[in-house]
Formats: C-alpha cells, sequence, structure tokens
C-alpha cells in the first residue's frame, strides 16, 4: 500500500510541475506537467523506472527517493512526505557506517580489482587489499583523513593525479554526493561540521557548494603514483549500494594495457586478497 501512496505522491507531484520552472521548453504538450521522460532524465533513471514507481511496483532506494525530489525541486515538506512514503527514517538520523554484507561481497569479489566503500558522507568504510596496492592514500593526521571530498579539496592526496577535465567531473560528483547526504542527514553533527570546515578551507568547495556544477558522470580516471615512482591510469565508477545507503568505486585500467599489466603486477605484490576497515586513524 506505501509503494502506491509514494507512486501516486511522485506522479501527483510530476503533473504539477511547471516544465517552465526547471528550464524545460513548453511548447503543446498533452498533459499538464512534466513528462516521465523529463523526470527521468532530470533524475538520471529511465522512463520506464519511473512508470514503475508510479505504478508502485518498484521499491525506490533512499538515492532514488533523493533523486527524485532534486529533480522536482520540491520543498522540505514533500520531500519528508517523500522519504516516509518510501520507508526511510533518515531525515532525522546519522549517517549509517555499517558495512553490510551488499558491501562485503562486492569488496570480496573483485579482489583484484581497487575498490573502496564510502557512506553517505564520502568517508571511506572498507578498502580491498587491491586498492592499498597503490600505495597513494597517505595519512597526515587530520580528523577527515579517510575522507574523499576532504582529501580533493582541502588535503589533496600526493599520489593522485588527474587532468582538468576529469577533476571537474570527479567534484562535481563529490559535491552532489554532499548535497544529497546533508539533506537527507541534516541531523548529523559531523556531517554539518565537516561541510562548515570545507567551505572555510577550500574557497573552490565553497564556490561548488553554492553553484553545484551538473554531474556529467559518476566515473573519472586518474593517475595512480606509486611510491617507487611508476604511475598506473585507473577509471573510477561510482557505484551505489542503496539498502546501507553506502557506496563503491571501482578501479579499472583500460582492457589489455600496460596499465592493466602493472596493477596486476601490484596486486600480486601486496599479497592475499583482503577486506582492511578504516577509518580515522588509518585501517585497523
Amino acid at each position: 500500500m506505501e509503494l502506491h501512496r509514494f507512486g501516486s505522491a511522485v506522479r501527483q507531484l510530476r503533473e504539477s510541475t511547471d516544465p517552465a520552472d526547471l528550464g524545460l521548453p513548453v511548447g503543446k504538450r498533452r498533459t499538464r506537467g512534466l513528462r516521465r521522460e523529463e523526470l527521468g532524465e532530470l533524475a538520471g533513471m529511465s522512463a520506464d523506472y519511473v512508470r514503475r514507481l508510479e505504478q508502485g511496483r518498484s521499491h525506490p532506494s533512499a538515492g532514488v527517493v533523493d533523486a527524485i525530489a532534486k529533480a522536482l525541486h520540491v520543498g522540505r515538506s514533500d520531500y519528508e512526505r517523500l522519504c516516509a512514503l518510501a520507508g526511510y527514517a533518515a531525515l532525522e538520523g546519522q549517517v549509517p557506517k555499517e558495512l553490510g554484507p551488499g558491501a562485503v561481497r562486492l569488496l570480496e569479489r573483485f579482489s583484484d580489482t581497487p575498490m573502496f566503500v564510502s557512506d553517505a558522507a564520502m568517508n571511506l568504510i572498507a578498502v580491498n587489499s587491491a586498492f592499498m596496492a597503490l600505495r597513494h592514500w597517505d595519512l597526515t593526521g587530520d580528523p577527515w583523513d579517510w575522507n574523499v571530498a576532504w582529501r580533493s579539496f582541502c588535503d589533496p592526496l600526493i599520489g593522485f593525479k588527474q587532468s582538468a577535465a576529469d577533476a571537474t567531473d570527479h567534484e562535481a560528483v563529490l559535491v552532489a554526493q554532499l548535497r544529497s547526504a546533508v539533506l537527507r542527514y541534516p541531523a548529523d553533527s559531523d556531517l554539518t561540521a565537516l561541510i562548515d570546515e570545507m567551505r572555510t578551507r577550500s574557497r573552490m568547495f565553497d564556490d561548488l557548494w553554492r553553484n553545484p556544477r551538473p554531474v556529467a558522470a559518476y566515473e573519472s580516471s586518474a593517475a595512480f603514483v606509486h611510491p617507487d615512482g611508476g604511475s598506473v591510469t585507473l577509471m573510477g565508477s561510482l557505484i551505489a549500494i542503496p539498502g546501507d545507503d553506502l557506496a563503491a568505486l571501482m578501479l579499472t585500467p583500460a582492457p589489455g594495457s600496460a596499465d592493466a599489466s602493472r596493477l596486476a603486477e601490484l596486486v600480486a605484490e601486496e599479497g592475499d586478497p583482503a577486506i582492511i576497515r578504516v577509518g580515522q586513524s588509518g585501517p585497523g
């Protein structure tokens, strides 16, 4: 019953949204409001998936609820109603940090692929040994040593190099992820402190926070510089783990490339595959 109510709420919001308010052409329309295709494009999902949601035939993740709310520019009350109908009570809670079975399976099944799992605030929770084999993540003793966004904007990793275009995409994703987290977890004091500190320390982050760029793709490439002087170029692809409100980043080389061979060597040198829990003070 709740899924049908959620679907009805999405449809009502979609049909009551003026396309012109979202910068969409009005033209001649047979139906009022947004088309399913338009909502799907704005929220990063297919029109068929929007249809299944509206018909109560699919259970949305917290990320999907957030994406729909942002796409339709809904207010706080409508957002809270969508969350409640979808069965999420994250609005007053803390950012989840539990490494669920889905995340563990990903880390186990891709043991030869560098990967980390992060929470909604972009704090690393666990990595696999292939990720540690890259030897690029140095620790400085800062409270946010293991936060991806902090390290990108306020304390860049020496062994992580990106082109201007890839850095632009990467920054847009990080800001979008944090803005989404703040919307879902406004009562999390650690998240609030992180955002405040980043806005103080990084003018770039503050500018992007106030004027976020659209996310072109949830992936970008980077060169990971090993302490031995060599480097390996990998593509990072972000994968949502909706049930636990976590995300996994997989780092893959171009198939058959010299980077693929170099990565295989580094992973082999690391020894037996392992899942490593990480936190504010380093691996543990």
